[in-house]
């Protein structure tokens, strides 16, 4: 088994953990664990899904598409990716045992401090040809960078003002908005671009690239307004998304050229990944613009089912199917086998049903209509669907590898 096979597959694992968390979670709503800890396996689960699927099958990514093949071959590209596994593997037997404490802390924290040798090879070693992908990645590599201050704001918040304090409560916000909006879209939106060999409309790209930066950074005004009240903030978010609205509008025109060519070159399989991917994001663009109106801006944190419906969307939707279409499109995981081809819309069909009862049921909470009928069974058993599909997506990879190795 070659070094990056063994990497996607040690990604998939971490992404269905991850999912088994979830699932685990929704199966705690209808039948009550005594042994577990919901809140504990609630940090388990988001932990993994970041840290553990979507940073580690973006390392694999950037590793094989900006660093060249002499450099990455370096034992230390290996070295670090294992060593990023073994505090993922940490954090997911030390969160749900114990949440926020010692060892979980000390595992989160070499993620972070290992994330940082990550930035510094990037950094060294991808090419420096001034592509409008390169110019992409190294962007959202300072957001990564920037997104840990939150972290690192976490103890001084907690020894001088406690968990409860505005102070901390927007350190976590920070850094989750510039690791989401920041580091992860930008880092998938570089990996895409690449995609197309930068043949793009070099005047729109840079357009596009500004405008991303200045509404990455504005919009991190919206999460904080929930902490603190001022109508600058507000006015502050609604620059930004209107300036992100504009950021994709030249987006679609820098691809719109190569678009038809594009879309010839792939199967059906990679054609449905990206066009979940894209409906996902003009979806999350459309669902920002919503924030102009005060009382959906304000219940949009409140009604928790909006904001796990929005995490799924940018995470699931979004980042995700981009990530499974660059996958797919350059056959690191194979478009051609059929166990793989249920695997994948089983995964899109649990997404779907997850999202729908998601935001139907917060319409629900803000009309004052109460429950829908089934809705934990019913929750339940479409995300037995996500799991299903990265079980099936894990065993054509396997399959595959065994193949490849006996050859």
């Amino acid at each position: 088994m070659n070094s990056q096979k063994a990497w996607i597959l040690c990604c998939f694992f971490n992404f269905l953990i991850a999912c088994v968390f979830g699932l685990v979670m929704r199966f705690m709503y209808l039948f009550p664990l005594d042994f577990l800890n919901y809140s504990f396996m609630l940090h388990a689960h988001s932990h993994v899904a970041m840290l553990g699927w979507v940073y580690m099958i973006v390392y694999v990514l950037i590793v094989h598409f900006f660093i060249p093949e002499g450099k990455r071959q370096k034992p230390i590209y290996n070295r670090l990716f294992w060593l990023t596994e073994f505090s993922v593997i940490g954090m997911m037997i030390a969160f749900p045992i114990q949440g926020y404490a010692l060892f979980s802390i000390i595992f989160s924290t070499l993620h972070i401090l290992l994330s940082y040798v990550f930035c510094r090879l990037v950094w060294r070693d991808s090419s420096r040809d001034d592509a409008s992908s390169q110019r992409l990645l190294l962007v959202s590599i300072l957001f990564l960078i920037l997104s840990t201050l939150g972290v690192w704001c976490l103890g001084p918040a907690v020894s001088t003002l406690g968990k409860q304090s505005a102070f901390y409560q927007i350190a976590i916000q920070f850094f989750l908005h510039f690791q989401f909006n920041g580091w992860f879209i930008l880092a998938i939106l570089a990996l895409f671009i690449k995609q197309f060999h930068d043949k793009i409309d070099a005047l729109k790209f840079k357009k596009f690239y500004l405008l991303m930066i200045i509404s990455t950074l504005l919009t991190v005004c919206f999460p904080v307004r929930w902490f603190v009240q001022n109508s600058i903030l507000s006015y502050s978010n609604a620059l930004g998304v209107l300036i992100q609205l504009g950021a994709f509008i030249y987006f679609y025109q820098m691809l719109q050229s190569q678009i038809h060519y594009f879309k010839s070159t792939l199967d059906k399989t990679t054609k449905k990944v990206y066009g979940l991917a894209l409906c996902s994001l003009l979806l999350k663009v459309a669902i920002q613009l919503l924030t102009f109106f005060p009382d959906l801006a304000e219940v949009s944190h409140q009604i928790r089912n909006f904001v796990i419906g929005f995490i799924h969307l940018t995470t699931l939707g979004i980042i995700t199917g981009f990530l499974f279409g660059i996958l797919l499109q350059n056959k690191m995981i194979s478009a051609h086998s059929s166990t793989l081809k249920i695997g994948v819309k089983c995964f899109i069909l649990g997404y779907i049903l997850t999202e729908v009862l998601l935001f139907v049921q917060g319409w629900f909470f803000f009309f004052a209509e109460g429950s829908v009928p089934g809705y934990f069974q019913s929750i339940l058993i479409f995300s037995i669907l996500l799991v299903l599909g990265l079980v099936l997506i894990m065993s054509s990879i396997i399959k595959r590898k065994s193949y490849c190795d006996s050859k």
